[in-house]
């Protein structure tokens, strides 16, 4: 049985009126690590191919396989937390992210890996949504964007110092050193769980409560959907872009949008369904959603195609490409505390749309990079987009979720984080298929010993689509103001 102490109102007593501070830093540092997990392996793709001897297809799963676990564990969110409790639910998706960390790094093949990096996605999903949750329930209006920026001041750090300590193990003690980074990580989220995190469900509800049940059969339409989507997208690696579509590539997508329109219908006639649909009846959260999905094929996208492309066409070792990166992590640290007070100031699709654009320029900018370019020069522009990031950040689930009733607020957060997961996803597929694609139509490739002569022009139009993908997100920001001044 489990103590009366660990309930939320005898915690609450216990630590005082800060205590809703502690159960924030509590989810972030775990969170922290979960965004770790998914963003440092990209430093090690490179040293991991060669080791495995993987193409491009097969390797661009070590990400995509991550981003799809991701993505389709983000609906069980609020399932979970209303049978299991914050502190349960957290504490076992922990130990599920730390034994895929330790997983991956005593792996002996690819396929294993590959297997721990799924395991370690599910798990970043299930957390993800979870601080939000925790923000639009134990904050006020007045002070939620100040607690969003302070958690994304925490959360930011994670892929600031990511590539380049990243970098540095790979260059020092190989790929396998990665792994282990995110276990400190998890050992202090647990125990901080153990202490501050109460048993109870969101809203202070008992767990376990009544008739809550898993939709199983919507869970599994989305996860075929998914798979079968980013699937389809793989076997469209070295196609020729002047034929037709591969046939299994054609039978992969009309598999995935069947079972996607599938998991609709079963989520409209579903008593307790994974993604409630009448979020959709906020016009805020739908442009918000809208955002989510576009921002995140770019942002997501962009993690796979600047390490890839300081490394293979700027030929600059590992440590060094995420050396270059980390003044632009420690911009972004310092923007978005001061994002967060601003988002309780100030519209929020002022500070998205104004985010939004700054990303985009700065991947604009990145079409002058080339072997001559400074290293100061790809800094700057870095810091740029941090910036705009750091804008869009705490602003965005904010606007997603300001007028929702309260019974919708857990199934909120972890829509617009599945919204934004999924066009990660769909991000990360899409940018290695047209890199390719511009790489094979400049006679090139992603071999070291290639022509950076040929390469560079490649990365430049791929970083001219993620800057269009982005400002395209700012046309649905700005469209959030009707909904938001409503609910002001």
């Amino acid at each position: 049985m489990i103590p009366s102490s660990h309930v939320l109102e005898a915690l609450q007593r216990r630590h005082g009126p800060n205590y809703r501070w502690w159960v924030l830093v509590t989810v972030m540092i775990g969170t922290m690590a979960s965004i770790m997990s998914s963003t440092i392996v990209n430093v090690a793709v490179p040293d991991m191919s060669r080791v495995f001897t993987l193409g491009q297809e097969r390797a661009q799963w070590l990400a995509a396989g991550f981003m799809a676990a991701m993505t389709v564990s983000m609906l069980t969110t609020p399932w979970l937390l209303s049978r299991f409790g914050y502190r349960h639910t957290y504490a076992g998706v922990t130990l599920l992210l730390m034994c895929g960390g330790i997983g991956g790094g005593l792996a002996r093949s690819f396929d294993w890996v590959l297997a721990m990096r799924v395991a370690e996605g599910l798990a970043a999903g299930i957390m993800q949504p979870i601080p939000a949750i925790i923000i639009m329930r134990a904050f006020q209006p007045h002070e939620q964007g100040r607690a969003m920026g302070v958690f994304g001041m925490g959360v930011v750090l994670a892929p600031a110092v990511g590539p380049s300590i990243g970098g540095v193990l790979v260059e020092h003690f190989g790929w396998r050193s990665i792994f282990f980074v995110v276990v400190p990580l998890c050992v202090a989220a647990l125990a901080m769980a153990r202490r501050y995190l109460p048993i109870s469900a969101p809203g202070g509800v008992p767990a376990n409560a009544a008739g809550v049940r898993l939709d199983h059969v919507g869970l599994g339409l989305i996860a075929v959907s998914i798979v079968a989507l980013l699937n389809g997208m793989v076997q469209l690696h070295g196609a020729d872009t002047a034929g037709p579509l591969p046939l299994p590539a054609i039978v992969l997508l009309a598999a995935s949008a069947l079972a996607f329109g599938a998991f609709l219908l079963r989520q409209r006639r579903a008593a307790q369904p994974l993604l409630d649909l009448a979020l959709f009846g906020h016009r805020t959260f739908v442009m918000a959603g809208c955002v989510a999905f576009i921002y995140g094929m770019a942002l997501f996208g962009s993690t796979y195609l600047v390490p890839v492309f300081m490394q293979v066409a700027l030929r600059l070792p590992p440590s060094q490409a995420g050396a270059v990166l980390l003044p632009a992590g420690f911009v972004l640290a310092v923007i978005i505390p001061i994002a967060g007070r601003l988002a309780d100031r100030l519209p929020i699709h002022w500070l998205v749309t104004a985010g939004l654009l700054l990303l985009a320029l700065s991947f604009a900018l990145m079409l002058g990079v080339d072997l001559g370019t400074s290293l100061w020069i790809i800094t700057l522009w870095a810091a740029v987009g941090r910036v705009g990031l750091g804008f869009v950040l705490p602003s965005l689930n904010l606007g997603a979720m300001r007028g929702l009733e309260p019974a919708l607020i857990s199934q909120g957060a972890s829509t617009i984080n599945f919204l934004r997961q999924l066009g990660g996803a769909v991000g990360v597929s899409l940018i290695g298929i047209f890199l390719e694609w511009r790489l094979r139509v400049h006679g090139a490739g992603l071999a070291a010993a290639a022509d950076a002569a040929q390469q560079v022009p490649a990365f430049h139009e791929s970083f001219l689509l993620v800057a269009c993908l982005t400002a395209a997100a700012s046309l649905a920001a700005w469209r959030m103001r009707p909904a938001l001044r409503d609910a002001a």
